[in-house]
């Protein structure tokens, strides 16, 4: 069988295609066929208030096009300039995945863009961590 597995919790909620779903009373596994289809989980968003930070800002953008909350050529706008500013930020790894944002974006694949990003808040928390504090203010 192909398609995207989505292992959901019980009661847990998600949104598909901008309609808010919410499990029952046990965990439950949903196989989804279709390809053009927009889901999130709600243990996979973030609130607008901790988009404060560059890396949080992008997954936010990416998680509100995703959503069906933002138009999405507008998102794929402000994410490649997000990214293009982190482009060299980020070593290694990290960096690596800020390319395939980038590319992920230009394809309008949202939840890539949040994947790739989201496996390096700590790692961003760090560096602004060791930023003068005139520094951190400018960042976020």
């Amino acid at each position: 069988m192909t398609g995207l597995v989505i292992k959901l919790k019980p009661n847990e909620k998600v949104l598909v295609n901008g309609v808010l779903l919410q499990n029952g009373d046990r965990a439950a596994r949903i196989r989804v066929r279709s390809s053009d289809v927009s889901i999130l989980r709600a243990r996979d968003a973030i609130p607008k208030e901790e988009a404060n930070t560059p890396l949080k800002r992008v997954y936010y953008i990416a998680q509100l096009a995703l959503a069906g909350e933002a138009d999405p050529d507008q998102a794929v706008g402000e994410l490649l300039q997000g990214l293009s500013a982190l482009k060299g930020v980020f070593p290694g790894e990290a960096g690596d995945d800020v390319l395939r944002a980038i590319e992920a974006a230009r394809d309008q694949k949202f939840y890539v863009v949040m994947r790739a990003v989201k496996k390096h808040f700590e790692f961003e928390h760090a560096l602004l961590a060791r930023m003068p504090s005139g520094a951190q203010a400018l960042a976020s």
